[in-house]
């Protein structure tokens, strides 16, 4: 006995060595953490069971059978984050440059199988130089049925991926499947074909870093949702988003205690929206002084930034927040914000999260770009996340909501629960200017009469009663109440029930 237990520590001193100290110190210089120091940050002190720790992989060309190292290039295991379970696969990029075998990829399998089957989140970080060439169709296999596995727990549990060094090829296809990809910048990257690929058949030169780096992702191609400075900050921001989500799809996401009172009254709020109607502001602001303590994790904050989405919590509850940017496009919707926001409401609505909206849309951005680039297509994608939607839905219309783009943003006629306005709102088919034109064309030449036309249009629809009237807004309410109504909301909504008709899937416009 006392001989195996022997054996046996020898054997897991070498597999915690991964590679070698060697190359453990040459991820060190690259800036980077190991597999297992990712984990350790990443989870609660002790937590953590590791799986298949002594797994090898099963490959003999090219003379691997005399290269062999227990885990085979991935840490996979159980532990927890401020005491709730999930499941994680950490690449070790020391063996083999973390590149995925047959036996590697059935690891990560494993461990989504287990989070699937007990109702976990699944956090992987990748750090892999791609599929084991040494192995051919097997290592592709094996890519294959993690993917496959993505689109089974899609929607079930929640699924991150932290991309904290390189990850290029058929590896990209995993994270874009999972519901939030998180980078580290200056060390990680990713592309479906690298520089020199790109070099061979287009002619581009392009280094890895302008072609798939952190600042690539989050702000141009919008792969991305966060990205942070180093490891370190990356692993201990993804304990704080963490928090926010539920475990999985049947529960709703934990209750955290709050020092911020419901009823608290923000009077600054109350002249927040300037008296020009063209004027912007920072709709930050009215997301930080209605959610408690003004903590809201914003996603892709650096990507289609005339649309805000992100997590925070009322009343220690977790909620989604979607709010028009006034500060960007004057918060027109166009093609990058609806695909933006409409994942994350569906997001929201696979997990149980109730959606906040604030609105100021003056309209869909104009122009050939748009229109040609699907705008149509686009648009109708955020248009069928709000209508599918079952969650409770609460929406604050702060100044404009124009034309198409009103019905768009979470309104009462796409099954909006509670939609409020407040005084300073106006909801109409276009702004006054405009409408003015088309209906009075003839009288454009008398800059009198068409003044006049302008302010009577004014009147009727540059404020919230019309809709009121019409029962597309169920109250008009004073900016400084606005947190005590969404959080009245949200506790009348809690025990909602809604089902959409039976279906195998919908067919979302893509």
């Amino acid at each position: 006995m006392k001989q195996i237990v022997e054996e046996l520590e020898i054997k897991r001193a070498e597999a915690r060595l991964g590679g070698g100290q060697k190359r453990i110190d040459a991820q060190h210089a690259r800036g980077k953490l190991t597999a297992r120091e990712r984990i350790d940050l990443l989870l609660d002190e002790d937590s953590f069971e590791e799986y298949d720790m002594f797994v090898e992989h099963r490959c003999s060309d090219f003379g691997m059978q005399e290269q062999k190292f227990a885990g085979d290039g991935v840490v996979t295991g159980s532990g927890t984050i401020n005491g709730r379970l999930v499941y994680v696969y950490s690449q070790d990029f020391t063996v083999f440059g973390g590149s995925l075998s047959a036996t590697h990829a059935q690891k990560i399998i494993k461990v989504m199988d287990m989070a699937m089957k007990v109702g976990a989140p699944v956090i992987g970080l990748n750090d892999s130089g791609g599929a084991r060439i040494q192995e051919g169709v097997a290592a592709l296999g094996g890519y294959a049925d993690v993917f496959q596995k993505n689109v089974l727990a899609s929607g079930v549990v929640p699924q991150i991926s932290m991309i904290m060094g390189p990850c290029a090829g058929g590896a990209v296809y995993s994270p874009a499947m999972t519901d939030f990809i998180f980078m580290v910048e200056d060390t990680s990257y990713m592309f479906v074909t690298g520089p020199d690929v790109v070099k061979t058949v287009t002619n581009e030169v392009v280094t890895q870093e302008e072609l798939g780096g952190a600042s690539t992702h989050t702000t141009k191609s919008g792969v991305a949702d966060k990205s942070f400075a180093n490891d370190v900050e990356a692993l201990v921001q993804m304990r704080r988003f963490f928090d926010f989500l539920p475990l999985n799809n049947r529960e709703s996401a934990p209750k955290r205690p709050t020092f911020d009172k419901s009823a608290r009254v923000e009077k600054s709020l109350d002249t927040v929206i300037p008296s020009n109607p063209n004027k912007p502001y920072d709709m930050h602001e009215v997301i930080n002084k209605i959610v408690d303590e003004g903590d809201f994790f914003e996603l892709q904050p650096r990507h289609a930034g005339n649309i805000l989405i992100g997590l925070a919590r009322m009343d220690g509850e977790t909620v989604g927040i979607v709010a028009n940017q006034p500060m960007v496009l004057a918060g027109c919707l166009d093609i990058d914000s609806s695909k933006k926001a409409a994942r994350f409401v569906r997001f929201c609505d696979c997990f149980n999260i109730p959606i906040v909206t604030l609105v100021d849309v003056p309209g869909f951005l104009p122009g050939t770009a748009q229109e040609y680039g699907g705008i149509i297509k686009h648009g109708a994608k955020l248009l069928f996340a709000y209508g599918e939607a079952t969650v409770p839905k609460i929406t604050i219309i702060t100044r404009k909501a124009y034309g198409g783009a009103y019905d768009v943003m979470a309104s009462k006629h796409l099954r909006g629960d509670l939609n409020y306005a407040w005084p300073t709102a106006e909801i109409a088919v276009m702004g006054a200017k405009g409408a003015v034109e088309i209906l009075y064309r003839k009288e454009k030449d008398d800059p009198e009469k068409i003044a006049v036309r302008t302010k009577d249009y004014e009147d009727l629809f540059a404020n919230p009663f019309v809709a009121a009237q019409r029962g597309f807004i169920d109250d008009v309410i004073m900016p400084h109440n606005t947190r005590l109504r969404v959080i009245k909301g949200l506790k009348k909504l809690a025990n909602k029930e809604l089902e959409n008709p039976w279906k195998k899937h919908d067919n979302i416009p893509l």
